[in-house]
């Protein structure tokens, strides 16, 4: 069950990242829900240190990761967005 919920949660942040590293496109996105969401997980992750509970912590730090990711893309000019993403996807332009 707690594998189940690890692939569904890290799989349904995976593709927004790529489409942003992709496109470099976040007008779509929004800051304020993605920065409640890096609370959360930042908060779950709190909690499962705290538990010593490694499914927790695995989770939500990967989850972490890729919803910072995508508020820091957001967040970003698009000359620095574009500078992150070609260097996450040398040769290849949005």
């Amino acid at each position: 069950m707690g594998a189940a919920a690890t692939l569904c949660s890290v799989a349904s942040f995976a593709p927004q990242a790529w489409k942003i590293i992709r496109t470099r496109d976040t007008a779509g996105i929004s800051a304020r829900m993605y920065a409640i969401t890096v609370v959360g997980f930042a908060l779950w992750l709190a909690y499962g240190l705290l538990l010593g509970q490694w499914p927790l912590i695995l989770t939500n730090a990967i989850c972490l990761l890729l919803s910072g990711f995508i508020l820091g893309m957001t967040l970003l000019p698009r000359r620095k967005r574009d500078a992150v993403a070609d260097a996450l996807t040398p040769g290849e332009t949005g």
